[in-house]
């Protein structure tokens, strides 16, 4: 006999029914279990294994409505049981048996009570006075038993009947229940929806005005403001806002459905387009600008051990959804503030909380949707601005499809779309003027994250601080604030171009000249970073390369190119492509010329393949054998476009993992493979390893078969090997002078010290190159020689030995350690340099360093001072 057939013969009206001895029910729900361990999900991860694919609950399934309660009510002892035997027993160890036919008893009535099977009032209030218990025997909280399904069943008996006397004296006195006044809990039922859910039906079928119910935010720092400001409005304008705020606490799916978007429409109209947008954008300026609230806490275990740990709030739970179905509304609007707003909100919800993750990744999902689906392409440009600042893997996935789908729309390849989507903010070769009646503020771009602001008075001359007028006028405050909002952009967007400007190599990126006017030389932000780079021009096989100096394009010998025309091809020059005479001459001219290249070009570092890389011919190691600090690595490889799972001290399985790009324009993808280091307690509260030890490098075709190193194209090759020496270059635990005085890893000691003071890496070599041209220009040049891999600094109490790769340093004549700290900001002594390109901090610390020890007898440091005076 089938289980439907069982049934059938087991249930028949339910007053009459012994529910504990029933011998043929308990049957068939061993059945249930029984197949469920026979499932390989279920065993290997029960509490996410998908009961509706089991034959048995299909089944069950299929069976009649009346039946189907029947069989909840069924559960109802069971269930308790279970809980009472655990509770008793002191947890599940030794009881697993019941551990797993309790979750599964759970899981059952919780996907029966997701159907419709309507209920009368009287079954529906016994189904949830039958589950309690009593609060002076248990507490029992709502942790397996579906409460929210329930009340679901209670809206769906409302809406069809009306709220019945019976009913509401029910929810009344639901309400009063000890179980739902919780406010602190780590798991189970949303207590908090629950509880708005019963008020609203208690509400609307209670008033006879035809009054929304209200609907008060959680306290936390955005309800602080929320509140008080709808609590302000009359009565018949917080309707329309409650209603807005009942659907905003419905956004817990990936993206809103168009009846969201339909209602929220609707609503927003009859508050109004400019009131809404001024409302919603001030939430969520406020939201961006909120810092996480860290506070330390201690847990007491019952054996006195005490658990120190520290807790990040942001916004409460509930109003991260009512953030996120704000962000949706916004999709409504498509103006430059409102997308602005957005952007930083995304930006700020994908800042990692040390331990724990993203800040709020719904709701920076949420942003990307809105600024996704945005009319025109200014949405697109701050998602392609995003996407290279955004570290997690599958929000860059996300990113990365509205793009292709916009240039899918536009006939484009995804690089030209992210081109056409480039704000100019209004610049002509870096700057723009603000009017003020007869003043004016001009704002011009210095450097990268520098933009200067120049006040002119009627008669031209400069005036330092803003005219006194301006606060006395509406109109010039709001031009001032957008100004100010301009170059808030402007800092953004340059960094931006910046790095997307120096993934073009591996691209292979190739403009018709027209193009390349448009996109780069023309343009009034990106010409800034353009302009300082070398370019190469390709016509009738001819190719030159050339720098933009005084409105035209000369070569590095300063003679002007003269047959660039609109049949010319442009593409990024790179060293790899010149010869050494060639690279040299252009490293002098930028020099000469004093230009300070956005991205490292001239001195950028060209990475050919070494006689062992042609011997092992489908894997390079010469990256192998080093200690990384993992979520420093990890961060690098976000930031560098790489692809990369942080590994932990849990068991899941690994003990190796892979950091990988795509490189789609060459049907490849580059992989650094990486291993875990299982030391004791090297691992943080999250239980993520601290280090990890790298391995080869290699690159796998689209059928992911291993291609030889010397099939891949030598720009790609040393672009991805740049990159895998940048991992290794910063994350290397040999380049933190705290590290071995730390703790660090002994095992490791030895890798500390070889790499501290070891061979120089491509980086460091580019490094010395510089600084033997720079620092006899400078006022430690009598003091100052190289020695090999040091800058040797000659001070008044001792001599050390800066090591140029590292910058760690040794003292003579023992060679002992000396441990200097970078300072956070800026060192004046090293501020006003001539540096032919940004970006290389290490060059930067090494000459702070040296400026330092060149006048040791004036150190105040007595950190240092004790090292320096110990001999």
């Amino acid at each position: 006999m089938g289980i439907k057939e069982s049934l059938s013969n087991l249930f028949g009206k339910r007053e009459n029914q012994n529910y504990k001895s029933n011998k043929e029910f308990d049957k068939i729900l061993d059945e249930l279990v029984e197949e469920s361990y026979k499932d390989a999900q279920f065993n290997s991860y029960f509490y996410n294994a998908p009961m509706g694919k089991l034959k048995a609950y299909a089944q069950i399934k299929s069976l009649d409505a009346t039946t189907k309660k029947d069989i909840l009510f069924y559960l109802i002892e069971p269930i308790k049981s279970f809980e009472l035997i655990t509770r008793k027993s002191g947890g599940y160890q030794g009881r697993e048996h019941i551990f797993k036919k309790k979750h599964i008893y759970n899981e059952l009535f919780n996907l029966l009570m997701r159907s419709n099977l309507d209920f009368s009032n009287d079954e529906i209030i016994q189904l949830i006075k039958e589950f309690k218990i009593s609060d002076e025997a248990q507490n029992k909280k709502f942790v397996d038993w579906p409460i929210g399904f329930s009340i679901q069943q209670i809206e769906r008996i409302v809406k069809k009947e009306g709220l019945a006397d019976g009913l509401k004296i029910f929810l009344n006195d639901l309400l009063s229940w000890k179980q739902l006044k919780q406010t602190k809990y780590y798991y189970g039922t949303d207590l908090e929806k629950v509880r708005v859910k019963i008020e609203k039906i208690l509400f609307e079928n209670t008033n006879e005005s035809g009054s929304v119910a209200p609907y008060t935010l959680p306290d936390d720092r955005l309800s602080q403001i929320v509140n008080p400001q709808i609590a302000a409005l009359k009565k018949e304008s917080q309707d329309s806002w409650f209603s807005l705020f009942h659907l905003f606490m419905k956004a817990t799916g990936a993206k809103p459905n168009q009846k969201f978007l339909k209602e929220t429409s609707d609503l927003i109209n009859d508050i109004g387009l400019p009131k809404y947008k001024s409302v919603a954008q001030e939430w969520i300026e406020l939201s961006a600008s909120l810092k996480t609230i860290e506070t330390p806490k201690q847990h007491v275990y019952s054996g006195g051990q005490v658990y120190n740990y520290i807790s990040h709030e942001f916004l409460n739970e509930k109003n991260l959804i009512f953030l996120k179905g704000l962000v949706w509304s916004m999709s409504k609007f498509h103006d430059s503030h409102t997308l602005n707003v957005i952007a930083k909100l995304a930006e700020r919800c994908f800042e990692k909380i040390p331990g724990v993750g993203p800040t709020a990744a719904g709701v920076g999902n949420a942003c990307i949707y809105t600024l996704g689906n945005t009319k025109g392409l200014e949405g697109i440009s701050h998602l392609s601005r995003l996407k290279l600042r955004i570290k997690q893997n599958n929000t860059k996935g996300i990113i990365e499809k509205y793009i292709e789908s916009s240039s899918v729309k536009l006939g484009v390849s995804t690089s030209e779309i992210e081109e056409l989507s480039i704000p100019d903010f209004g610049l002509v070769d870096g700057c723009k003027t603000y009017l003020f009646d007869d003043y004016t503020l001009g704002i011009e771009i210095k450097a990268l994250g520098k933009v200067l602001l120049t006040w002119k008075k009627p008669d031209g001359t400069t005036q330092k601080t803003e005219p006194t007028f301006i606060k006395s006028s509406a109109k010039h405050k709001q031009t001032l604030k957008q100004a100010k909002e301009t170059i808030v952009q402007i800092k953004k967007y340059l960094t931006a171009q910046r790095d997307r400007i120096d993934r073009l190599y591996l691209y292979e990126r190739v403009w018709a000249y027209e193009k390349f006017e448009k996109f780069y030389l023309n343009h009034g932000l990106v010409s800034f970073i353009a302009k300082n780079l070398i370019w190469s021009f390709k016509k009738d096989g001819i190719e030159e390369t050339g720098l933009w100096i005084e409105d035209k394009w000369n070569d590095v010998h300063g003679n002007e190119l003269t047959s660039i025309d609109s049949h010319t091809e442009v593409r990024l020059w790179h060293p790899i492509y010149a010869s050494i005479d060639d690279v040299l001459a252009w490293r002098n001219r930028l020099e000469v010329l004093q230009i300070q290249q956005g991205l490292k070009q001239a001195y950028r570092e060209v990475y050919i393949l070494t006689d062992a890389e042609l011997n092992t011919k489908s894997y390079s190691n010469r990256m192998a054998a080093h200690l990384l600090k993992q979520h420093q690595f990890n961060a690098l490889t976000g930031i560098r476009g790489w692809r990369y799972s942080l590994m932990g001290a849990y068991d899941d399985g690994r003990d190796a993992d892979i950091a990988s790009i795509s490189l789609k324009e060459h049907d490849l993808e580059a992989q650094f493979w990486i291993n875990e280091v299982n030391a004791d307690d090297a691992f943080n509260d999250a239980g993520i390893w601290n280090y990890v030890a790298t391995d080869q490098v290699r690159f796998v075709n689209n059928e992911n078969e291993v291609v030889d190193l010397i099939d891949i194209p030598k720009i790609v090759l040393s672009e991805v090997m740049r990159d895998v020496d940048l991992f290794v270059g910063v994350a290397s635990v040999g380049n933190d002078p705290e590290w071995r005085d730390n703790g660090g890893l002994p095992q490791y000691r030895d890798y500390w010290t070889s790499y501290s003071f070891g061979e120089l890496t491509e980086v460091a070599k580019t490094r010395k190159e510089i600084l033997e041209k720079l620092v006899p220009r400078l006022k430690i040049a009598k003091v100052a020689s190289f020695e090999g891999k040091f800058l040797k600094i000659k001070g008044k109490k001792r001599v050390y030995k800066i090591h140029i790769g590292s910058t760690n340093i040794l003292m003579e004549p023992n060679d002992q350690y000396l441990c200097i700290v970078p300072a956070r900001g800026k060192d004046t002594n090293t501020d006003n340099i001539f540096l032919p390109f940004e970006g290389d901090r290490g060059l930067s610390l090494v000459l702070s360093k040296a400026f330092l020890l060149a006048d040791d007898d004036k150190i105040t440091d007595t950190t240092i001072l004790t090292q320096i005076n110990r001999k």
